[in-house]
């Protein structure tokens, strides 16, 4: 197969469609300063951002039957709606956070429903297009566009603020995510039959399946130590005197674009189950590291150790879920994934948060480590069942 059956023309305008609205997600990055101009205290921060990711994994239920009943596009144009409109919404919040919190609350929510439609739908997309012998090459490369999205976000939003202020920096996010509604509208349909196929199995039965329970058991074991990269270095960094943080998610994702542009098609060549493994014990390996970093460039070499791990189990376990999936039931098998990612990245805050508060940060990365190596067991547990 060649290279360009791969870079099709559906599959570079919905990885341009998911950078943008990638990017108008992470801008929310800096939402946390618009929290505290309001009054609001780290408490407030921790809850207005943490309900924000508990929507986005409560409501993937209904968003994977969605995209399984009406397509995948229709519901990217729908999630593309609310992520443009959404930061039109804030703006509308006056006064101290004391008397808009309930409102402000409820707007996260539908901004993470919002996130969830775009995110899910995209990857079933994109599952859709990519020859299967391809799979995890398709999927790894078209993940780039979301981690592109993600560094530029916060550099368009900070700009933003700095030019204008909070008005900026909400036009701005919208108009990222103008940019993903724009992108994917020329895109077909792939959706087949027009899926009835798909609504006769519903979510729950489909996540009873073992090869689908255990991509959920281990995405939610993934996601919960992503939390402690996502939301705990930085406190660290700031305890040990470490003043360039930024070298550790730099490298994160330097790491992570490399391995998949390197080495894309490895798992399509071994087989995911071969890689799962070692992607495990590299992305554990380097959150266990973060805990003896005592500098910038140990800190930097950490982040590149578990960028390397997530640059290979993020693709390897989603086309491990969909290969040799039929079509009809993709969009339920991509919202099992992900929303697990996003409901252990959402358990590993609050847990994590806590066992740094009562243990210390060292621990606490301890523990984000020894959650990517307990997927080990869970593989060997699941082999043992599949082959007795």
């Amino acid at each position: 197969m060649s290279q360009q059956s791969l870079y099709t023309r559906s599959f570079c305008a919905m990885a341009l469609a998911n950078f943008a609205t990638t990017a108008s997600f992470g801008a929310f990055f800096l939402f946390p300063i618009f929290i505290a101009h309001r009054g609001g205290s780290r408490a407030d921060i921790g809850i207005i951002m943490g309900v924000f990711t508990l929507a986005a994994t409560l409501c993937r239920p209904w968003v994977a039957e969605l995209i399984d009943r009406i397509g995948r596009r229709r519901s990217y144009t729908l999630g593309s709606l609310l992520m443009v409109v959404m930061p039109f919404s804030y703006l509308l919040l006056a006064g101290p956070l004391t008397a808009l919190s309930l409102p402000l609350l409820g707007l996260r929510i539908v901004h993470g429903v919002g996130l969830a439609l775009c995110f899910t739908a995209a990857f079933t997309y994109v599952a859709d297009i990519v020859p299967a012998e391809r799979l995890n090459e398709g999927i790894g490369l078209f993940g780039i566009s979301g981690l592109i999205g993600l560094a530029v976000g916060p550099a368009v939003a900070e700009m933003a603020l700095a030019l204008r202020g909070f008005t900026a920096f909400f036009l701005a996010a919208a108009g990222l995510a103008f940019i993903g509604l724009l992108a994917h509208l020329p895109l077909r349909e792939t959706l087949p039959d027009g899926g009835e196929q798909g609504a006769r199995l519903s979510f729950y039965r489909v996540l009873r399946r073992r090869k689908i329970l255990l991509v959920g058991i281990l995405a939610v074991l993934f996601g919960f130590g992503q939390a402690g990269a996502g939301s705990f270095v930085a406190p660290l960094a700031e305890e040990r005197h470490i003043h360039l943080v930024s070298m550790f998610f730099l490298a994160y994702s330097l790491a992570a674009i490399v391995v998949r542009l390197a080495g894309g098609r490895l798992a399509d060549r071994v087989g995911e189950r071969r890689i799962i493994p070692y992607a495990l014990v590299i992305t554990g390996g380097g959150l266990l590291s973060v805990a003896l970093a005592h500098g910038t460039w140990p800190l930097a070499c950490a982040g590149a150790v578990a960028g390397t791990g997530h640059g290979l189990l993020f693709p390897a376990l989603n086309s491990l879920a969909v290969r040799d999936e039929p079509a009809a039931i993709r969009g339920k098998i991509t919202g099992i994934y992900t929303g697990a990612l996003d409901g252990g990245n959402f358990a590993g805050s609050v847990v994590l948060g806590f066992i740094g508060q009562w243990a210390g940060l060292p621990a606490l990365f301890l523990a984000a480590g020894l959650a990517l190596l307990l997927g080990l067991p869970v593989l060997a547990w699941e082999r043992s069942s599949r082959t007795g």
